[in-house]
């Protein structure tokens, strides 16, 4: 037909305005009933692409959750998806954003138009564009550098930033950007997670589409931090999430709180808030994923599976261990320079925090790498040469080609915040555990002969003088874990010595919109008056992590109680200095702990006042008016 055409629309950071050099950009191309995916799309389209000389690293992925052709086009890096709708011609004025556009679409069309049609509709549902602009921005920037971005991993991705300042912007209409930023800190700090986060009520819809409804899908019960889309059908973006990266994220944000709350004290600026996490001191132990190809495009297509497949062996770790072992997966990737064709993943491990240490256990995680190897080399697309192989290091034996410029760094990164608060967690927990000692020995000594005498001797001391040998007492080393974990054994291939890479530091260029947005929040916020560096911070000890082939698992709770939710929307006002907040009529979603969700989106129970003192706050934003 001469009059059939196709549509193509952008949706994500380029349709929110929030787009910075080198991002990608994704589009949407609309087309008519007779125009298939697999046959037209997949097929004619791709092979027009592949003979333009402008196009190159055409990566088409059929059989993802959201089928998706990825190339670059002069340099630009592009993402297209398809929608195939059940009309012969493509109006020009085409509303993608009514749901009638649903009408007998096939479940890919469904989830490749809910890119645009949520990107629209958090527009329309923020009350001002341009300060949801400049803080997503900021909140972008504070993720890169965290490590948190990356909905691939487990993580926060650019659609749930999205929606997570929305929700922020829409609690705090009149709030400027700098305020937004530590609204947003503060309100996830406390959030009751799983409770869904979501900018507008769940609707039914009229096209009877599967929509998130714990009460109806099973599966909805187990997703652990929702963060629900306002487009009609529903889904949570954040689907993603585990246990183990749910509590990295939850640590970030209290952080982030801690420094905000800070900076109102002059005794942090922004830069402390946007210090880059470093992975590679954080943990005594990691995993670390070798993969390699025969050529340039075999690895292109062998990473992106690898890393789609990444998250399953966190969940599989998790599953296996009854959560005791905890993992924190590194987002990115690293290469070595002299090796071209390889590349490497990195995660970190660690024991379940705040459980008694039984020095006799073990993980044993061989199976679970298999079984992780055995999903990975089931790629369809499978050819010689790909390869992978999984293995243990400890911190010390980290290959020099991740550190910026190859060369390992001398020293821990003390001085930063996160340091700082390691130490202090330390001192506290040596001083928890003196005082304990001292409990003990008082309690012992009170039930033998004489105990009035040495009663009377303890009470006569002097005050000052024991809380001076508490002070002063020896800091003592966090105990020695010996826990094993072995998968030595379990390589497709021996891992190969490294040689020190270029690596260049992530920074933000001066004219760069990250960096712009930064200003703007810094200069709306006063002065402020950084930490200093903390002189002395005592070395860690590595722990003794000996790969025996021995399991002794442990059994977690089987039952887990449920909060009850705070979601939905309210009205807010304007906050002058020394105000108290308070968020009303906030809808109820009530999870039992049976996890049998009951969802109303028409009935909406009104909820106590949930009071949050921001005077501080209350004051800078009258500083900066």
């Amino acid at each position: 037909m001469q009059e059939a055409n196709a549509k193509i629309f952008t949706f994500g950071s380029y349709r929110l305005g929030v787009h910075g050099p080198g991002a990608d950009i994704d589009t949407l191309l609309v087309g008519p009933r007779h125009a298939t995916r697999d046959g037209d799309f997949f097929g004619e389209l791709q092979r027009m692409l592949t003979d333009m000389p402008e196009v190159t690293e055409l990566h088409p992925v059929p059989d993802a959750h959201v089928p998706v052709m990825g190339f670059k086009l002069n340099g630009v890096s592009i993402d297209l998806l398809y929608a195939q709708l059940s009309l012969w011609v493509i109006p020009e004025d085409l509303d993608v954003s009514q749901d009638s556009i649903l009408q007998n679409a096939d479940e890919q069309t469904v989830r490749s138009l809910n890119g645009c049609r949520v990107t629209d509709q958090i527009l329309r549902l923020v009350p001002n564009v341009q300060s949801f602009r400049t803080t997503l921005r900021c909140m972008r920037f504070w993720g890169k550098r965290r490590g948190v971005y990356s909905n691939v991993s487990g993580f926060l991705g650019g659609i749930n930033l999205a929606l997570l300042v929305a929700r922020i912007c829409q609690l705090y209409p009149n709030a400027l950007p700098n305020m937004l930023v530590s609204r947003f800190f503060r309100v996830f700090t406390q959030w009751r997670w799983p409770n869904p986060v979501m900018l507008s009520a769940i609707e039914e819809g009229p096209l009877g589409l599967q929509i998130w409804d714990p009460r109806r899908n099973p599966k909805d019960r187990l997703h652990l931090m929702p963060i629900i889309t306002p487009a009609y059908p529903c889904m949570n973006s954040s689907y993603n999430v585990s246990s183990s990266t749910l509590r990295i994220m939850t640590e970030e944000f209290r952080r982030g709180k801690e420094i905000c709350e800070a900076m109102e004290e002059n005794k942090a600026d922004w830069d402390t808030l946007f210090e880059s996490f470093a992975f590679f001191e954080a943990y005594k132990n990691y995993l670390q994923i070798d993969i390699s190809a025969g050529n340039t495009d075999d690895l292109r297509k062998w990473k992106g599976w690898v890393e789609s497949r990444l998250r399953q062996l966190t969940l599989k770790i998790e599953r296996h261990t009854y959560d005791m072992l905890q993992c924190h997966p590194h987002p990115g990737n690293f290469q070595d320079s002299n090796q071209p064709l390889h590349c490497s993943y990195f995660m970190g491990l660690q024991r379940k925090q705040g459980v008694p240490v039984n020095e006799s256990e073990q993980f044993d995680i061989r199976r679970t790498v298999e079984e992780f190897k055995h999903a990975v080399n089931s790629y369809t697309l499978w050819s010689p040469g790909m390869e992978i192989s999984v293995s243990h290091v400890k911190r010390k034996n980290i290959p020099n080609f991740v550190f910026p410029g190859g060369v390992r760094p001398l020293l821990n990164s003390k001085g930063t915040w996160d340091s700082r608060r390691r130490l202090e967690h330390r001192m506290m927990s040596s001083a928890n555990a003196a005082v304990t000692e001292a409990s003990s020995e008082s309690k012992a000594d009170s039930n033998s002969p004489g105990d009035g005498k040495k009663r009377k001797r303890t009470d006569d001391e002097n005050p000052d003088d024991q809380s001076r040998n508490l002070k002063h007492s020896t800091v003592q080393p966090p105990l020695e874990v010996s826990s094993n974990m072995s998968v030595g054994s379990i390589t497709s291939s021996p891992v190969k010595d490294y040689v020190m890479n270029g690596c260049k530091p992530e920074t933000r260029s001066k004219d760069s919109p990250e960096n712009m947005a930064i200003d703007k929040i810094a200069s709306s916020s006063g002065p402020c008056v950084s930490h200093q560096a903390s002189s002395q911070e005592p070395d860690e000890l590595e722990d003794a992590f000996d790969f025996e082939n021995t399991v002794n698992e442990q059994k977690a709770d089987a039952s887990k109680a449920v909060p009850t939710s705070v979601v939905g929307t309210s009205n807010a006002s304007s906050f002058p200095g020394g105000a108290v907040e308070e968020l009303e009529e906030i809808p109820e979603l009530v999870a039992t702990q049976k996890q049998d969700v009951t969802y109303s989106a028409s009935a909406q129970q009104r909820k106590p006042i949930i009071r949050l003192n921001f005077t501080s706050l209350g004051k800078a934003a009258g500083k900066s008016t």
